[in-house]
């Protein structure tokens, strides 16, 4: 399968699990699955009790605790919401078991290195190259999207403090333009990369 160089494709990771990536892949629909099946309080509480468990194992129960500390302002009133809507039961079982599913696909991307995650979507999509699809370009998709995300994030970051240092923390324009600016230039040098590795659009 045709990569990026380390440059361009490395993800930070933790220690990854000692658990093949169809097992966790298995873990995560499972979670899924099991959240939307019984939809109580106490099952989205085990759900969310047994991903919180894999992340203390993988080392990273921080980035579950700073997931759902970024995730509960939209939690809260999604819980609102289905409280007024359903009762209580929802509005404790939707919220938490939100959170669940999406800790569980969190901590699969966590845990396996960016090449093995990769290769097990390549092979994935591969029984649909007779529809046309491309295994590897897909893969590689994947690929540039988890390698954007951090610097989307630090580019916010960074045009926030930018805009606050000047007394505009509250002006949308002085945090959009410079991160939507950083971000065309971004994506711009990432496009001439791929072509100039022969990554780009290809003649068949």
């Amino acid at each position: 399968m045709r990569t990026l160089p380390s440059r361009m494709s490395s993800v930070p990771v933790a220690v990854p699990l000692a658990v093949p990536l169809p097992v966790k892949a298995l873990a995560v629909v499972a979670v899924t699955a099991w959240v939307l099946a019984v939809r109580t309080p106490l099952a989205a509480a085990l759900a969310l009790l047994l991903v919180a468990v894999g992340f203390a194992v993988s080392g990273q129960l921080r980035e579950l605790l700073r997931t759902s500390l970024q995730a509960l302002p939209v939690l809260v009133l999604l819980g609102g919401f289905q409280f007024f809507a359903a009762g209580w039961e929802a509005a404790a079982a939707v919220p938490v078991g939100i959170l669940a599913c999406v800790g569980a696909a969190q901590l699969l991307v966590a845990t396996t290195p960016v090449p093995v995650l990769l290769d097990g979507l390549s092979a994935l999509v591969r029984p649909l190259r007779r529809f046309g699809a491309d295994p590897e370009r897909f893969a590689l998709a994947v690929g540039l999207m988890l390698r954007s995300l951090p610097w989307l994030s630090a580019a916010l970051r960074d045009a926030r403090q930018a805009a606050a240092a000047r007394g505009l923390g509250r002006s949308p324009r002085a945090l959009l333009v410079p991160a939507v600016v950083g971000t065309v230039a971004y994506a711009r040098r990432t496009g001439d990369a791929l072509a100039a590795r022969g990554l780009g659009d290809r003649q068949d």
